[in-house]
């Protein structure tokens, strides 16, 4: 077999369609290999910020529009080969400490945005627990401090530019708490995609965070539905509403929040409860609360072995639900989610497997992932954001219990999805990993 010829080029004369090696370790970069073809600009400046003078190109498996002068001729050294072995082996000792230094620069400052969310979600859902406890003492200071925390998100993510939606750890706290805080977050970041006012934004925070307060006044064994549930125990589930709009009445919400709260069992095509409304006879707060209230009763269900992944949650919803929905509310979700949400478990086209791990609402195509790679530590994966690889895409969503066993180990899809949001960040060569 002929060998495969190769030439080292300056990095200025990089063009696209060119076929490089890198020759650097994984920690030097941000790409998913150290050899790949260039398909882009960005891959371009990104190769020249990496501090290499010269790169090494393939031609025969290049696909170049113009070609590629001869490479320079080196003049021979002057001196002996020995001090310049010594600088080369120093310079290496200095590159490989600059990337250890790099890559736990980029850790610490990735297990510290995580820490941060993580901190707030618990925050919030103990917030909330507070409230369901003092609610019938204090309804009026719980209004005020529901308000707050609602008040607060709104004039973040409208402040803040683009918004992520961020996986968390499945050990945030139980679904009666974590329910409420899970759709506050995701039916805000939807009601800033649709246009929402900062005043109407309220609104609907609130009847997220506090939609099923009603629950409090039901019997533990009718608080969740379930397919189990007699005639008699769907009617006693039905009455949350009601008692809902009650609470928040003697709390003192403002009318669009009680309108919604109303209202969050509706369906645009009158299937819903109590009042068998219809489209625009129900409000887009309301539209929105329905739609992320049962997305997120799909994926974090009563019953954990009911749970489907956030992908099947949303194809189920788009193939055999939406005429329960508003169609704007749905493409906006659709759009903002992506096609494979926060939390789903995939293959890219490169055969690895990777979860999602955030999701700019504004590039939800371009998700950010832990990839499975047996040769880095769990602990210290860096998270590879797509932005950054237009060549590297998702092939397709899996079920976790289909995944290779030290995949499903290192990925450690979760139980229960937990989200929070984050300020999306701009994908750089220092927000990524190989």
């Amino acid at each position: 077999m002929d060998e495969i010829r190769s030439e080292i080029i300056d990095v200025e004369r990089l063009q696209l369609g060119m076929y490089v090696e890198l020759e650097l370790g994984w920690m030097a970069h941000p790409f998913p290999t150290g050899s790949f073809k260039i398909t882009s600009d960005k891959q371009i400046e990104i190769i020249r910020s990496l501090g290499r003078k010269q790169i090494r190109f393939v031609p025969s498996k290049s696909d170049l529009i113009q070609p590629v002068a001869p490479p320079r001729v080196a003049a021979p050294p002057e001196t002996t080969s020995a001090p310049a072995d010594r600088a080369s082996t120093a310079g290496q000792r200095a590159a490989k400490e600059q990337q250890r230094k790099q890559h736990a620069e980029q850790l610490a400052a990735q297990q510290h945005d995580l820490a941060v969310c993580e901190r707030r979600f618990g925050q919030t859902v103990r917030q909330y627990k507070q409230a369901i406890e003092q609610v019938h003492s204090q309804p009026h200071a719980v209004m005020t401090q529901c308000q707050s925390i609602v008040t607060a998100y709104v004039t973040e993510m409208l402040c803040e530019g683009a918004s992520a939606i961020r996986l968390l750890s499945d050990s945030m706290g139980d679904k009666l708490a974590m329910h409420p805080v899970n759709i506050s977050i995701i039916c805000l970041l939807l009601g800033k995609q649709l246009g929402l006012s900062a005043a109407d934004m309220t609104d609907l925070g609130l009847a997220a965070f506090l939609h099923d307060i009603g629950k409090l006044e039901l019997p533990d064994r009718v608080r969740w539905l379930d397919d189990s549930f007699s005639a008699n125990e769907i009617k006693a589930y039905q009455e949350h509403v009601a008692q809902g709009v009650r609470l928040g009445q003697r709390m003192g919400l403002p009318a669009g929040a009680l309108l919604a709260i109303a209202q969050h069992h509706e369906m645009v095509d009158g299937s819903g409860f109590p009042a068998h409304l219809k489209g625009d006879s129900i409000s887009l707060p309301a539209k929105i609360l329905a739609l992320v209230n049962r997305y997120e009763n799909l994926c974090n269900p009563s019953r954990p072995a009911a749970a489907v992944t956030p992908h099947e949650a949303l194809a189920l919803i788009f193939a055999q639900l939406k005429s329960r929905f508003d169609p704007i509310v749905l493409r906006a979700f659709i759009r903002m989610m992506g096609v494979y949400p926060t939390g789903s478990v995939v293959q890219l086209n490169d055969q690895r497997y990777a979860m999602v791990v955030s999701v700019n609402a504004s590039r939800p195509l371009k998700p950010r992932l832990i990839v499975f790679d047996a040769k880095v530590p769990r602990h210290e994966a860096l998270i590879l954001d797509l932005e950054t690889v237009p060549e590297l895409g998702i092939k397709r969503s899996l079920k976790p219990a289909s995944l290779p066993r030290a995949a499903l180990d290192y990925l450690s899809p979760r139980q229960r999805v937990c989200y929070f949001f984050e300020r999306a960040v701009d994908a750089s060569p220092t927000q990524s990993a190989p």
